[in-house]
């Protein structure tokens, strides 16, 4: 009887299964319980399933976001969400547990979020109508997602004084953006910018104006969203401050929220409760009402990134471009900074007239209400189109009512609108000095004419003079063809003398299908790879996939092989094999798990005073090498930090030399197109004149002060203009006796002042516009090892702007 009744007893509690699922995602949910981040995972939805909390599948369909959001609304909008700084992979679990409340992790069981309570033990938790998920002990509220939000304030939620609502970084990306909106203990709600990097808050481009001078028990103290859509603060006194004057009269018979916008607006949306057809939230209220024309006062950028044009779209958000001549630095980053498309500057315009390097874009409506640096009062149009084209400095003249106003990089708050009466005359290169001419090419027209003569020719000769002929052809095709295949097979053999020859297939193996992307060069993109050492042993490396044909491509990759297997140093990353079959060109690298020094040196953990002295000078030694011990002698042409890697000592390497141009030994200058990083060029690359390896040497001081200082040489939310620009920032610096403003706050660096001030003095040298001041290279190491004296840098100019003081 036992074996009858245990398959009924079975099936029955399979058969009440869906039940109990279908109670708990309509009612409590008790410890235990759990959703897992797969597609089709089902949320917990309230009790009228006007709310769901659940798993958000990203963009990258393999990450997922723990939300909540509107269930019964077909576009989905959410409303909370908890860990956007660190989406949980596919496979990940959030739990209700017993002392924690709410836990995420990862496959590997992880932590990645919970939501964190003084005491308690939980007894259930349920997902509100209200939108509100709440953790329950048996007596009380132990967590609350109202009393935690995000981006977001839902009708019946309260920000309190020191309440904040932050924006996330883009429309699809959850992790922190630049906006707050906040209820300051005085008890004015504000929006205002911050430093992501510092999480500094910088001045309010909006104020509530609810602080009450004459009696602060009067101020501002919640600020509210109730049912019908009303959105005020909440005085002391009870009166209320409404935020929501719009079109629409508040009503029932809608949802309402706020929603803190990625771009620093903050919207007051509805949408109708009685409807089941697919629309769009509509906007109730903009705050502030003209992003575009608001105040930012000093410091940030803005709406959009420096060097950028803000204008306001029909929904009043704003819409970001980059002006005529400049493009985004990131091109993913839509409302980020934006960078000219040429050299600009005193430096890049040396020995040519402004006026035949430059012309003047006119942009109507548009200013750049900051960057001042001259204004000229009285002036005409025309006199102020001039002043700024005879000024290297001048990048942008605004000229209007009260006069002409000349300004300087970085330009934030660009804003183009009717309201605006300036008209802004950008300097950017004339077109036969932004780009070089490209090179003729051959008349294939021309060619296909000669050869059908040719051919007619022959048609015309006599049946025995054109059989010799052909003839002759084949023969002359074979003997050249056996040539190329000799010549192929002797470069193989020398080649694999030293390294591995591997074919297509194996690449493909190795690096399961190209799919772990590295990173990308001007030559291609390097792919995360492994490979058999032996029967038993395998090593992981980095295959350099070049796909972006050039003329001399064919050339370069040859040129590289050959030139890597020679060269043998501890600070140069290491070749061990290349693929050259048919259209197939790779080169195999040692893989080094420790990245590039970009990520190591502006990453959130700065490293040691001690880490950084360490790598500077393998750096220097690995370009003496380059420059003093290879034969042929090697110019790397774009030193910068995403082209050092670190090994897992941190010790650097070199990487992406073997494109760079090779000098015969009897040789000192090349003439080569323009190659390197915009701000790690140096001058000569923009004269009539040959570049030497003085060129690696003046992109190291570059990065020797990114080294030292742990910032990069353009950063344009450094907080003021004159430190903007490292190189001009660190001679200011050493001119006024105050090299510790360059590590302010680096305690191990501050206490090994000779060291630094040696290091400085030796980056100061190497960026000498002058190429016969800088040093070599092996000059250079023998400065930062301290085995000769460094004396103090030649300036041609006073360069102090007085912004060095810690």
């Amino acid at each position: 009887m036992a074996s009858v009744f245990h398959p009924l007893f079975s099936a029955y509690i399979l058969l009440l299964l869906p039940l109990v699922a279908a109670q708990s995602s309509a009612g409590d949910i008790r410890p235990s319980t759990f959703i897992e981040a797969t597609d089709d995972a089902n949320p917990w939805l309230s009790s009228s399933n006007h709310f769901a909390l659940g798993f958000h599948q990203l963009e990258n369909k393999d990450q997922f976001l723990l939300a909540i959001w509107y269930y019964k609304i077909p576009n989905r909008t959410i409303v909370w969400y908890a860990n956007g700084d660190k989406p949980a992979p596919r496979r990940s679990k959030v739990q209700l547990t017993a002392d924690q409340g709410l836990v995420l992790t990862d496959p590997n069981g992880l932590l990645i979020w919970r939501s964190d309570f003084a005491t308690g033990e939980v007894a259930f938790a349920t997902m509100n109508d209200t939108g509100n998920f709440v953790v329950y002990s048996d007596s009380e509220s132990l967590w609350e997602s109202f009393n935690n939000p995000t981006d977001t304030l839902l009708p019946t939620q309260v920000i309190d004084r020191g309440g904040l609502l932050s924006s996330r970084h883009k429309e699809n990306n959850f992790s922190k953006g630049r906006f707050q909106f906040r209820l300051l203990p005085d008890g004015n709600a504000v929006l205002n910018s911050i430093n992501l990097e510092s999480n500094f808050t910088y001045v309010a481009y909006y104020i509530s104006g609810t602080y009450d001078q004459q009696n602060s028990s009067n101020s501002g103290f919640q600020v509210r969203l109730d049912q019908d859509g009303s959105f005020y603060v909440l005085r002391g006194n009870n009166q209320t401050h409404s935020l929501s004057v719009g079109d629409e009269a508040p009503s029932a018979d809608y949802h309402y929220r706020a929603t803190l916008n990625f771009d620093g607006v903050l919207t007051l949306s509805s949408y109708p409760k009685n409807t089941g057809s697919s629309r769009n939230w509509s906007v109730v209220k903009t705050i502030p009402d003209n992003i575009c024309t608001t105040n930012f006062a000093e410091l940030g950028s803005g709406t959009c990134g420096f060097n950028s044009i803000c204008t306001l779209k029909p929904d009043k958000r704003p819409e970001c471009k980059c002006p005529p001549g400049y493009s985004l630095s990131d091109a993913n980053e839509e409302y980020g900074n934006c960078q000219a498309d040429f050299m600009q500057g005193c430096a890049a315009d040396a020995q040519n007239s402004s006026q035949d390097l430059y012309k003047l874009v006119e942009l109507q409506n548009t200013d750049w209400p900051t960057s001042d640096y001259e204004r000229i009062n009285p002036c005409s149009v025309n006199d102020c189109k001039a002043y700024c084209l005879q000024d290297c400095l001048c990048i942008v003249a605004v000229y209007n009512e009260n006069g002409c106003w000349k300004k300087s990089l970085p330009l934030p708050y660009g804003r183009q609108d009717t309201q605006v009466t300036s008209i802004s005359f950008l300097k950017v290169r004339k077109d036969n000095f932004a780009h070089k001419t490209p090179p003729t090419m051959p008349d294939k027209k021309g060619n296909q004419n000669s050869l059908i003569i040719l051919i007619s020719v022959l048609l015309g000769s006599s049946v025995f003079v054109n059989f010799l002929l052909v003839g002759i052809l084949c023969m002359g095709s074979f003997f050249l063809y056996q040539k190329k295949i000799s010549r192929n097979q002797r470069n193989k053999t020398i080649i694999q003398s030293s390294l591995r020859y591997f074919n297509y297939e194996e690449m493909e193996n190795a690096t399961n299908g190209f799919k772990e992307e590295l990173g990308r060069g001007s030559f291609g993109i390097v792919y995360k790879g492994v490979i058999d050492t032996d029967s038993q042993h395998q090593t992981g490396v980095a295959v350099k996939k070049l796909d972006r044909v050039v003329q001399d491509t064919d050339k370069e990759f040859r040129t590289e092989v050959s030139v890597i297997a020679q060269t043998h140093h501890r600070n140069l990353v290491k070749l061990l094999g290349y693929c050259d079959e048919s259209q197939h060109r790779m080169l195999v690298y040692e893989y080094l798990s420790n990245g590039t020094l970009a990520s190591f040196l502006f990453g959130d953990i700065k490293p040691s005073w001690n880490q950084r002295t360490e790598i500077a000078v393998g750096i220097a030694r690995g370009l003496c090498y380059l420059h003093e011990e290879c034969s042929p002698q090697i110019i790397h042409c774009d030193i910068k930090p995403q082209n050092i890697l670190l090994d897992d000592y941190y010790e650097a390497r070199i990487s992406d030399f073997g494109l760079s141009k090779l000098l015969g030994t009897d040789q000192s200058f090349t003439n080569t197109n323009i190659r390197g990083t915009k701000g790690y060029v140096a001058p000569e690359w923009f004269k009539t004149v040959p570049v030497s390896v003085k060129v690696d040497v003046y992109s190291f001081g570059v990065l020797l002060l990114e080294i030292i200082c742990c910032r990069r040489n353009v950063a344009m939310d450094v907080g003021e203009v004159e430190r903007a620009i490292l190189t001009d920032w660190a001679c200011d610096c050493f001119l006024e006796g105050a090299v510790d403003a360059l590590v302010d706050s680096d305690a191990e660096a501050l206490s090994d002042k000779m060291k630094l001030e040696r290091f400085v003095m030796a980056a100061l040298w190497c960026i000498q516009e002058d190429i016969s001041f800088r040093p070599t290279m092996k000059k250079v190491l023998l400065m930062l090892e301290g085995i000769i004296q460094v004396p103090a840098p030649p300036f041609t100019s006073p360069l102090t702007s007085h912004s060095c003081q810690i």
